[in-house]
């Protein structure tokens, strides 16, 4: 990420494609080098960026420059909808609509010595999905993760669920939280997103609209979304993301047909 005289981190090339992407349909190339231009990048990372995308299955570009779209293929799809998921959880949660059913969802990774490369790799997407390790090859989670998974990878997984979880001699759910997802790190990463939203917003809300994507995005990517009955309270993070909603559904109104992301969370 960069960052500009007394200005806002710049958004990554990819928070901008995917802000401008329609789930369904295309995006002519001139409205993403154009919000990519107007957040502080040049064309060139986005082009970079967009032949990433390509490369690895998620877009189909049409034509060339400034003439041609991009849509996504179903992979790129799916690949999002998984993304977005999170962001979901985490606004269900911030509302009281998704409240903890007290019991922890248990991952074993099962794979043999001959697909160690799937069995590393599954076990990076478990943490990154926001599980913990309490063991070699096991997993917990107050949450259901397979949605968040491929659908090969959990072929490799044996599940179960327990009311009672004992790691180590911890078993009051709130001292195993702190256990296993240390809350003092996951609160600094909510750093970027009180940053845009303290600062001044943006003359033009589209622009608004991308920096606030980009800040959340940022926060909730190493924030494992527990219950927030497993969170100190009041929970900064929670707060903050309130306040994003706040500014995000002002901007949304007034931009209207122009709004980026306006299926992101479900709404």
């Amino acid at each position: 990420m960069t960052t500009g005289a007394g200005d806002a981190v710049t958004p990554s090339p990819r928070t901008v494609i995917e802000a401008t992407l329609p789930l369904r349909g295309e995006v002519g190339l001139d409205l993403v080098y154009g919000t990519a231009n107007a957040v502080g990048l040049q064309d060139q990372p986005v082009r970079l960026a967009i032949r990433r995308m390509v490369a690895a299955g998620e877009l189909v570009q049409d034509g060339r420059g400034r003439g041609g779209s991009l849509r996504l293929t179903a992979a790129g799809r799916e690949r999002i909808d998984r993304d977005r998921l999170a962001l979901r959880l985490a606004r269900a949660q911030d509302v009281g609509a998704a409240p903890w059913d007290g019991a922890w969802r248990l991952l074993a990774v099962s794979a043999e010595e001959s697909a160690r490369s799937v069995r590393d790799a599954l076990r990076r997407d478990l943490v990154a999905a926001g599980a913990a390790a309490v063991s070699t090859g096991l997993y917990a989670s107050p949450h259901d993760l397979t949605p968040l998974l491929d659908a090969t990878d959990r072929r490799h997984l044996v599940l179960a669920t327990a009311g009672h979880l004992d790691v180590r001699g911890t078993t009051e759910p709130l001292a195993l939280a702190e256990r296993l997802w240390p809350a003092a790190p996951v609160d600094r990463a909510y750093d970027v997103l009180a940053d845009v939203l303290d600062r001044p917003p943006a003359q033009d809300p589209l622009v608004q609209q991308v920096r606030l994507a980009d800040a959340l995005e940022r926060a909730v990517r190493d924030d494992p979304l527990l219950p927030l009955k497993l969170r100190p309270d009041p929970w900064r993070p929670a707060q903050l993301r309130r306040r994003w909603y706040a500014a995000w559904a002002s901007l949304a109104d007034r931009l209207g047909e122009r709004a980026l992301h306006r299926d992101w969370l479900g709404t």
